[in-house]
């Protein structure tokens, strides 16, 4: 729903301790400030802000009052509380390019808007700061390394300044989907009060929920007496992740199969960071303010997988330590539960640590479970409900491929459009992809046409890529894209375009500078060396590597067809063939 907020900003007290912030504005005071925002500086919000936006205003992110200010932000990074000491684990925070920054002054204040233009909410803005990105990386995900997505996203798509300060709220962003199942903080407290429920355990998933699920969710709420939240995250989750359409409806088949009265569904439009430990503690406050007494915390809670040597980014209960270590100031109890296994012999699922040396376990791995969807095999009915699997069989439908992107980037002459066309070549020779190719030239010429070659011109250029590119991987197709794409931000912000709908694949084609030279046929480079061409990539304008592509090729050493080779063997290794 898009209609303005006739709420007035409070600070309830929540069911189960702390207090519920709400920031919105009476009607009357928010259309007045919907007409002022119109001669504000503007902002359009990323998918991640307009999520942490919502969360603000609804009062998901209590006792936030807005964007964090540097002080707030420092002592979060360092410390997971906000400076006053209060307990907050995830730095919340809005970042803007510098060109924005240089506009505004301390005490003023910009407008908020989605991305059709509307305005959201006005921020009073308190600070104007500079973050070290790599320690605040270091400190909330104990890495720098880009194989993390929040890593990734901290290091390289955001912005350099971040802006904080009190929010005015106007209206929440506009869903059209579940509309009935996304339910405020406070709408849903009030409906646990309506029903009668007292003591509400909920339950965190990113991911379709099959039996081993419904066990562990069923055991948890009978552990401690409470009836069960299923509250699903359908913000941004991790790239590759099955859309939340799909999950939810996943979620509404699955939920006629706990006992009638015992089991609920709302949705959290929160943006996840995939922060492990430190996320497990956030998911936790939150709950509380939606309501819930207990929440559940499994095994690699939010984890994101392995990092660049192959080991995973947390310890299996790393999220349950943390969690132990702030159980007392949490406001909401937490309940640590193991994975649930099959026992076939058995026939029943058991707590992992239940399991005997006799016990005959079986278990299908997402990706056994995607490659059965796609050759259309049998998935067990111990694993999964029929209409479950119905649901994900009409997402994925046998011998559907998902769609992807490669995305050449290097110096003009390395060799990226003819390694390209060897690519579309092998592909097209053993099979009937739907294949779009955006090279850098034909682009340039037509989708592109007009634009120069200043930072923003070139920006402009990756953008409108990445976007052609995100809805070719949206219909099931493939993008081949063969830029120079200079800048790391502008290639991650193309990322962030094509991860919405499918795989990116970034290919960095490393030839050395002097062999491009040596190939240059349109003599450019001769051109740029003696002053004669301006802004010229890799002579007076920069290329910056990209620093963790998912394949690098040096075109001097690898030919066209031993590295498109090499290519199409490692997209059938990753299941994208």
């Amino acid at each position: 729903m898009n209609a303005s907020l006739a709420a007035s900003p409070s600070a309830l007290i929540a069911p189960h301790g702390g207090h519920l912030r709400e920031l919105y504005l009476p009607l009357e005071a928010a259309e007045a400030l919907k007409k002022r925002a119109a001669q504000l500086p503007q902002w359009t919000l990323s998918e991640r802000q307009l999520c942490d936006l919502e969360l603000l205003l609804n009062g998901g992110f209590s006792p936030l009052t807005g964007f964090l200010g540097e002080e707030d932000y420092r002592s979060v990074v360092d410390h997971l509380r906000l400076a006053d000491g209060t307990l907050w684990p995830m730095p919340i925070t809005l970042d803007v390019p510098e060109t924005l920054a240089a506009q505004l002054l301390l005490g003023g204040e910009l407008s908020l808007n989605d991305t059709q233009g509307t305005p959201l909410a006005v921020l009073e803005i308190s600070d104007i700061y500079r973050p070290d990105r790599e320690h605040e990386a270091r400190q909330v995900f104990g890495s720098t390394d880009r194989l993390h997505p929040g890593v990734a996203e901290l290091l390289d798509r955001n912005h350099p300044v971040n802006l904080g300060g009190r929010l005015l709220g106007i209206q929440l962003p506009a869903h059209y989907d579940f509309v009935p199942l996304r339910r405020s903080p406070r709408q849903l407290r009030e409906w646990f009060a309506g029903q009668g429920w007292d003591r509400i355990v909920a339950f965190q998933t990113r991911n379709p929920m099959h039996r081993a699920h419904r066990e562990l969710t069923l055991r948890a709420a009978e552990k401690v007496g409470a009836r069960l939240l299923i509250q699903p995250v359908v913000g941004r989750t991790k790239p590759g992740d099955i859309d939340h359409y799909t999950r939810v409806r996943c979620y509404q088949a699955l939920l006629p199969h706990y006992p009638e009265g015992q089991a609920a569904l709302s949705l959290l439009p929160l943006a996840m960071r995939m922060g492990g430990p430190r996320e497990a503690l956030w998911h936790a406050l939150i709950r509380q303010n939606f309501g819930a007494s207990h929440f559940i915390v499994g095994r690699d809670h939010a984890g994101p997988g392995k990092n660049s040597q192959g080991q995973p980014f947390y310890g299996p209960f790393e999220a349950h330590e943390l969690i132990a270590r702030y159980q007392h100031e949490l406001g909401i109890e937490v309940v640590t539960f193991p994975a649930m296994v099959y026992a076939a012999n058995r026939d029943a699922y058991l707590p992992a640590p239940e399991v005997t040396a006799e016990d005959e376990v079986r278990d299908i791995s997402g990706t056994e479970l995607r490659r059965r969807l796609h050759q259309g095999e049998d998935i067990p009915a111990w694993f999964t409900f029929p209409d479950v699997v119905r649901i994900l069989r009409e997402r994925h439908p046998a011998g559907a491929r998902p769609g992807f992107t490669l995305f050449f980037t290097g110096l003009s002459g390395s060799g990226k459009s003819t390694l390209a066309q060897a690519v579309v070549a092998h592909l097209l020779e053993t099979g009937s992809r739907a294949i779009t190719v955006l090279d850098g030239d034909e682009v340039r010429l037509h989708l592109s046409k007009g634009l120069g070659f200043s930072r923003e011109d070139r920006d402009t250029n990756i953008a409108r890529i990445g976007y052609v590119a995100s809805e070719v991987v949206r219909h099931g197709g493939i993008a081949i894209c063969a830029p120079i794409a200079p800048y790391a931000e502008a290639r991650a912000q193309a990322r962030a375009l094509v991860e919405t709908h499918g795989r990116f694949v970034e290919i960095h084609v490393a030839t050395p500078l002097e062999v491009c030279e040596q190939r240059d046929r349109k003599g450019l480079y001769a051109k740029a060396r003696a002053g004669k061409l301006s802004g010229f990539t890799g002579i007076d304008d920069p290329y910056e590597i990209p620093a963790s592509p998912e394949l690098r090729i040096d075109a001097s050493q690898e030919s066209a067809l031993d590295a498109a080779h090499r290519i199409v063997t490692w997209l059938r290794a990753e299941q994208l063939l």
